[in-house]
């Protein structure tokens, strides 16, 4: 028997991943727009994390400490137009997290079990009603290894250092080449972590954005996305 899907029966989740600076937030974000989808940034809740560990002098290496405060904390995800508000405890902190200190460190508390198993929880419960597109480093192999759709996003480290040379504000001053360094090393943190590390997922799509602007890589994901709901619609 044939059956009419629904909207709501259509709905998938969209993981996306990838190293830093490969413009998974904006993607992401624009994706879910033209999907009507409900977008998630994991990487903010990171920052965020490292955020407030940094201002009350709670260090990573003092994993027991770390894992304790975060165990407690409520970290919500507020839409907006052009972003995406963090919230920590009621406080808005989204004008903090995107600076060099919090970039330079959120790898080291990243890596910490307690965050990733507290974070990973949250973003699941996210994703239950499905209609979600979520970036980050694990969503496909880790946080949701059943989307239905599954992108690995990645450009070259040089092109990945002038995008985020381009997002930086001017009080930050950094060279092109700093940054170059920063990201490498920042992969090599990222691939090389015991929890979670970054890598593709066996049935991601593998997608290098070096030479694609943002429409290219956004028109991308959303052809795969509505192919793959076409194809479900086929097998009712």
């Amino acid at each position: 028997m044939h059956r009419q899907g629904t909207h709501t029966e259509d709905r998938i989740n969209v993981a996306i991943d990838g190293p830093a600076g490969a413009g998974k937030s904006t993607v992401a974000r624009l994706v879910a727009q033209k999907l009507s989808y409900i977008y998630v940034d994991t990487g903010a809740m990171y920052r965020a994390i490292t955020w407030y560990m940094i201002r009350e002098g709670i260090p990573p290496e003092d994993h027991g400490r770390v894992s304790q405060v975060v165990r407690d904390m409520i970290i919500e995800l507020i839409p907006e137009e052009d972003v995406q508000k963090v919230l920590i405890d009621g406080e808005d902190v989204t004008a903090h997290i995107r600076s060099l200190q919090v970039s330079g460190q959120v790898s080291q508390y990243s890596k910490i079990e307690g965050v990733r198993s507290r974070l990973s929880q949250l973003q699941r419960q996210m994703a239950q009603r499905k209609g979600v597109v979520m970036d980050g480093r694990d969503i496909g192999t880790t946080v949701l290894p059943d989307a239905e759709v599954k992108i690995f996003m990645t450009a070259s480290v040089e092109e990945r250092a002038l995008r985020r040379y381009k997002e930086l504000k001017d009080a930050e001053k950094i060279t092109l080449e700093q940054l170059e360094h920063d990201i490498a090393a920042r992969d090599r943190l990222d691939e090389s972590r015991e929890i979670s590390p970054l890598r593709r997922a066996y049935d991601a799509i593998l997608l290098d954005t070096t030479h694609m602007d943002i429409h290219q890589v956004v028109e991308a994901i959303v052809s795969h996305c509505r192919s793959y709901v076409d194809g479900e619609r086929n097998h009712l």
